[in-house]
């Protein structure tokens, strides 16, 4: 439950005390938080009050704060119209498609998450998230245009092509603020091509920069009409109305945007925005002077409020079918509210316009004052009245609160001839062969994964236009260009299949643990001591990523030998973690496997392989043999013990900082193929060549590898003790 009504009052404040800013700070917090709780539990009324209290100690702390309060609104907006949300418009038909507004893929770019938007799109930051995936999308400036795609879109659709140049061109002249010019271009285009949609949203712009807002809601309802299913035309309605001065009927239709499209950012900040401004009790109070109402919902009662705020914003209905244990309100009444507090400045707003002739196209009426211009205005404008649409034969006629639209009209991009799908155009610049795995860098080039990666493994820039790529390296998302991935396998289906056959002929061939296994040539390596690796090679990079890719995270580590290039034995390593660093190189934990002797040498990508087989002890099998075996290993386990506790505590702590502990001696010493773990962790930390060490490596008998162990540790505690 939440507790009592916050007493807000109008009157002026003091002016605050040394200190007394961060206190107001956080209270404000605290109102901002209990607003949201309130209105996360259906009691719209009562969140208003207490985020009207919290803007009178200032402006709320960075952007999207009320964020809350919009979602709730957004929610009961749509519960109460039985709306659902379609994440953008009609999907448009063809195979080139905006994952953002559906329609034709013009200019494409391809963000980071691997899916494929109109560069407009992700200019006009139209959202935040990616509407496939719910990634975060890059920040203006978008990725460079995808070539491949572009490339593909030029050659199958150039007359598609050709309009969506002619729409840059007008938004292009739009941004400059030339807006009789893109006004004429704008209605010649639509002369010659009248049912390209967004031809007639960008003359409504050209309208709406004019003041001409009349004539601008006309197109704009046009649209409607066809896909009132488009968050984008209610958007952009708003943002005319909004201009005009009917912040009520502007706040409905954004709410009307989300409601089809949450993530349409533009919409939530232009519904915080608003609600900051109209929730503000200097808003509010200046409203106030300038209006006086006569509801039949007045409350006769105060809430806790002075009378002026009680006959405003707060005045809002209950609906029965809403109420969810709470003091349930519904948009409608919200919105009429707000719609009363606001009129004089829309009135304020239309007098303005009328001043600079911008109501000329409006009213018919050249003789009428600027208030009853602004009252005829907002009559004809007006959403809770009457809409205004526009015929296909030119002819005007009003259109009814909840009458029905015409079903939603898609875009048809045609389909492809298949003269004109040539494999050529999705083949790798790296490999030359069918794209695999296709991914799109931020400077808009495409390759293989695969391919990019062994490249990105010698120099941090791109292979075509030698752009730098140090922060996509760093991020290491190489995600596929799921547009591309999708066309193939729609029209090349034989040729991927093919592709897709060599590639596992090739994965299989690097997951074989006895055939052409990759070698690290390094340092030496015992089972069960843990090897960290730092790769900065190429080579290295790549055999480590295969061994990553395959699966079977293991790979080989021999110390080099002068005349094989490296040495017959050695011991498979287990990645367990791996620590990229922003420019490639890597740490890489790793673990001793199974010992093996080197069969054969070979050579692949720059590294080393080899066939090989694998070590085991060989056990002893008579009970007296094993006796003596057990007494030969307690007595050199014993002798360890005391050699490194005899150690300084400086090589003490710097050996169990690399090594960790010793590990416990074993019950049974014959239970693992490589013998007690404690005899390669002592031969891991003892200062041994490395050549002897190999030698102990190579013993297939545990007596004669504790034999070796006691006369090196006999040898070191002798010099010790001189």
């Amino acid at each position: 439950m939440a507790g009592p009504p916050v007493a807000v009052s109008c009157e002026a404040e003091p002016e605050p005390e040394p200190g007394g800013s961060a206190e107001a700070g956080g209270e404000q917090e605290l109102l901002l938080r209990r607003g949201d709780l309130l209105a996360l539990g259906s009691r719209l009324k009562e969140a208003l009050e207490t985020y009207s209290a919290a803007l009178r100690l200032g402006p709320p702390p960075g952007p999207r704060r009320l964020d809350t309060l919009v979602g709730c609104l957004v929610l009961h907006y749509r519960l109460r119209h039985g709306l659902r949300c379609g994440r953008g418009r009609p999907e448009a038909g063809g195979p080139l498609r905006c994952c953002g507004c559906r329609g034709f893929l013009s200019e494409p770019v391809t963000a980071p998450c691997g899916h494929s938007y109109c560069r407009r799109c992700l200019r006009r930051e139209l959202w935040a998230r990616c509407r496939r995936c719910r990634e975060r999308l890059p920040a203006p400036p978008p990725p460079r245009i995808n070539v491949v795609l572009n490339q593909l879109a030029e050659k199958w659709f150039p007359a598609e092509c050709e309009r969506a140049r002619g729409r840059r061109r007008l938004a292009e002249l739009l941004g400059q603020g030339r807006f009789r010019e893109a006004l004429g271009a704008a209605s010649r285009a639509l002369r010659a091509d009248p049912s390209d949609l967004m031809l007639r949203i960008y003359r409504a712009e050209s309208y709406a920069g004019l003041h001409e807002f009349k004539t601008a809601v006309e197109d704009l309802n046009f649209v409607i009409s066809k896909m009132p299913n488009w968050p984008e035309v209610y958007f952009r309605k708003a943002k005319v109305l909004h201009d005009s001065g009917f912040i009520g009927d502007a706040l409905k239709l954004f709410l009307q945007c989300l409601a089809l499209d949450e993530d349409f950012l533009p919409a939530k900040i232009e519904v915080e925005k608003t609600l900051c401004d109209l929730l503000s009790p200097e808003t509010v109070r200046e409203s106030l002077k300038e209006s006086a109402w006569s509801s039949p919902h007045i409350r006769s009662k105060p809430l806790a409020l002075d009378s002026a705020m009680e006959e405003s914003y707060y005045e809002i209905q209950l609906s029965p079918q809403q109420q969810l244990g709470g003091s349930e309100v519904t948009v409608e009444s919200v919105n009429a509210s707000l719609n009363r507090a606001q009129s004089a400045h829309a009135l304020n707003s239309t007098e303005k316009f009328a001043k600079e002739d911008g109501l000329k196209r409006v009213s018919s009426e050249p003789l009428l004052s600027g208030q009853e211009k602004g009252a005829l205005l907002k009559r004809k404008l007006s959403l809770s009245e009457q809409d205004m649409l526009l015929c296909e034969d030119g002819r005007s006629k009003l259109k009814k609160q909840g009458e029905t639209t015409k079903k939603d009209i898609a875009l048809v991009c045609g389909t492809i001839p298949e003269d004109l799908i040539d494999v050529s155009d999705f083949e790798c610049s790296l490999c030359m062969r069918l794209f695999f795995e296709p991914v799109t860098t931020p400077c808009g080039h495409t390759f293989c994964k695969n391919c990019l990666e062994r490249c990105l493994d010698h120099a941090p820039q791109c292979p075509l236009c030698k752009e730098s790529l140090k922060e996509y390296l760093a991020s290491r998302k190489y995600c596929v260009t799921e547009l591309l991935e999708e066309l193939i396998v729609k029209y090349l289906s034989d040729e991927l299949s093919e592709r897709k056959r060599i590639h596992d002929e090739e994965t299989a061939e690097y997951s074989n643990l006895t055939k052409n296994v990759p070698v690290f040539v390094c340092t030496m390596a015992y089972p069960t001591v843990p090897c960290p690796l730092h790769v900065f090679e190429p080579r290295y990079r790549l055999m480590i990523r295969r061994s990553m890719e395959t699966g079977t995270k293991q790979f080989g580590m021999c110390i080099s030998d002068s005349q094989n290039s490296f040495a017959d034995y050695g011991c498979m390593l287990q990645i367990r973690n791996i620590h990229f660093l922003p420019d490639g190189r890597s740490v890489v934990d790793t673990v001793g496997g199974k010992r093996f002797r080197v069969l054969r040498r070979g050579m692949k990508d720059g590294y080393c392989t080899a066939d090989i087989e694998y070590l085991e002890d060989v056990k002893v099998a008579d009970e007296e043999d094993l006796k003596k075996l057990r007494k030969l290993h307690d007595f050199v386990y014993n002798q360890a013990c005391r050699w490194f506790r005899s150690l300084r505590n400086k090589f003490r702590t710097q050996i169990l900082q690399h090594f960790g502990p010793m590990p416990d001696r074993e019950e049974n010493i014959q239970a693992t193929p490589n013998g007690p773990a404690w005899c390669w962790w002592l031969l891991a930390v003892l200062p041994v060549d490395p050549r002897y060490q190999l030698s102990v490596l190579s013993m297939m008998s545990l007596r004669e590898r504790l034999i070796k162990i006691q006369h090196i540790l006999t040898y070191f505690s002798r010099d010790q003790s001189k």
